[in-house]
């Protein structure tokens, strides 16, 4: 190789070298460029994410935003010692306020500051693994199952891969609030795509089971919203006392609104309201023997002591058994115990009828209930005694009577009250003519369907698992209501019942039943 050579290779490989570095220099420059643009867009949306939470946060959970920004605000201006004292002073005035007054003190504080709780602690925590674990999430099939049989690290890998596929492959309901009351927790969820509100009444006693309580109500709020009811403690676990009656000589009037009369007290800690006139009055009560149907039948009675002394209401009983009804028999207009005597009572209701018929056709839709024209109330007692156990003449009768009453009375002012211990079609062949029912303790599980219809035990009322001790409490399924509503009437004793005879028939000097009944043989006078 000669001079000239080396001299041109020298001075390619230097113009090379030269071109390399210039290129590496662009390229740096490039990538630099690339590598701040990208910091910056990461940057960008990470801020614009982190703005989305705290937007997202302040909207959904402006009551705990608040208190932190109100907590760390306090912190930074007047210090941790000042904030410690204040905490603890108003720590302090709680726990004497709920020791002095616990009603006030949940009403006001106690509800709010328990919500926050487990709204944080419980609910937003883990009741998405109670959904999902309780069949209440939908599942993408879609997403591969990743095994590996690496044995050092598999728990490790396969706790990883079902957390990525929990979050990515399965939607769960998202919660939405959080109330607590003195007895239940209100959760409201936002169901997601698939999901009916259905699928959550099939699922109430697993769902009580992994909150550990004993009853777990669902409402329908709205077709993708449903509220789960979780309760924390029995409200209906002691009896509930009937309502006093009113003094025997301040009385004056009625002052009872008929469409709503105190029967007891609901789950959720609100009267029970029964309606003795209007839509829903007709009302059968099933229940075992000892399951209470005394108290659904006692208690409005004594609610309405007012409108029965003044004639507003008159009250006829049908008592096979001639003890429930027979220990206040003066309350009653029209009595009855055997079937001969139990079809003259029936009959005179269907003459009233007519007659009310004749009055106001084509003046009115609905009867003006007053002492003129009063609220006609039949009590009829263990009802299938005379509509099945008995000779077929006056099976018949009874029970064309009764449904004649049933489909006709509630516009011209009659209602039909009827209890029963087997709530089977051939023991009350008008059971569907009842328009509101109560399901107390039966012993069969397919009593509750007979009662308040189908799905009603799949939706929560258990009512063949009500215990022993527990008379009076029940279920009902009216108008207006699609879920199950646990209830318990009021417990009216012997001496009540007597009292309400007494302050019925004035004390017992005019008897105002007997001045009130109607002309005719129907019934033995008191």
């Amino acid at each position: 190789m000669n001079a000239v050579t080396l001299v041109f290779i020298t001075g390619g490989l230097a113009v090379a070298l030269w071109l390399l570095a210039k290129l590496g220099r662009a390229f740096a420059a490039i990538a630099e460029t690339l590598a701040a643009l990208a910091v910056i867009g990461i940057a960008v949306f990470a801020l614009v994410r982190a703005a989305g939470w705290i937007v997202r946060q302040l909207v959904t959970r402006w009551r705990s935003c608040l208190a932190v920004l109100a907590l760390t605000a306090w912190w930074l201006w007047w210090g941790w010692l000042s904030l410690v004292v204040v905490g603890g002073t108003l720590g302090l005035t709680a726990l004497v306020w709920r020791y002095l007054n616990v009603e006030g003190f949940d009403r006001w504080c106690g509800r709010w500051m328990r919500s926050w709780w487990l709204r944080w602690a419980v609910y937003g925590r883990k009741l998405p693994d109670w959904l999902h674990a309780c069949g209440l999430s939908i599942r993408d099939e879609a997403i591969p199952v990743d095994v590996t049989v690496n044995l050092v690290s598999r728990r490790r890998k396969r706790d990883a891969v079902a957390k990525a596929r929990h979050q990515a492959g399965v939607a769960v309901p998202k919660v939405l609030r959080v109330r607590s009351g003195p007895s239940w927790d209100e959760v409201r969820i936002q169901l997601v795509a698939g999901q009916k509100p259905e699928d959550f009444d099939d699922a109430a006693r697993a769902l009580a089971t992994a909150r550990k309580v004993t009853r777990v109500q669902v409402r329908e709020i709205a077709p993708d919203v449903v509220s789960l009811d979780f309760m924390r403690r029995d409200l209906l676990a002691s009896p509930v006392r009937c309502l006093p009656l009113p003094d025997l000589v301040a009385a004056n009037g009625t002052g009872v609104d008929l469409r709503k009369v105190f029967a007891g007290t609901t789950e959720y800690g609100k009267p029970w309201l029964l309606p003795l006139a209007g839509p829903g009055s007709h009302t059968l009560v099933a229940g075992a023997s000892g399951a209470g149907k005394n108290s659904v039948m006692w208690c409005p009675l004594v609610s309405a002591a007012s409108a029965i002394r003044s004639g507003v209401v008159r009250v006829s009983g049908v008592d096979p058994k001639g003890m429930e009804l027979a220990y206040g028999r003066r309350i009653f207009a029209r009595y009855a115990v055997t079937g001969k005597e139990t079809l003259e009572l029936l009959e005179g209701l269907r003459d009233e009828l007519e007659k009310r018929k004749r009055e106001f056709a084509g003046v009115t839709r609905d009867v003006p209930i007053s002492t003129a024209y009063p609220l006609e109330l039949l009590e009829f007692d263990e009802i299938g005694a005379l509509t099945r156990y008995t000779d077929r003449k006056t099976r018949e009768s009874i029970v064309e009577h009764v449904a004649v009453l049933n489909t006709q009375g509630r516009a011209l002012g009659l209602s039909v009250r009827g209890y029963v211990q087997e709530p089977t079609k051939d023991t009350v062949p008008v059971r569907e003519l009842f328009t509101r029912r109560v399901c107390l303790r039966v012993t069969s599980k397919t009593h509750v369907g007979m009662v308040l219809g189908d799905g009603a035990y799949e939706r929560g009322a258990w009512a063949n698992r009500i215990g022993d001790s527990e008379a009076g409490v029940g279920y009902v399924w009216g108008e207006g209501i699609r879920e199950p509503l646990r209830v318990r009437a009021g417990w009216v004793p012997d001496e009540t019942v007597k009292a309400l005879e007494h302050y019925v028939t004035n004390g017992g000097v005019v008897n105002l039943a007997d001045r009130r009944r109607p002309s005719g043989g129907e019934g033995v006078a008191a």
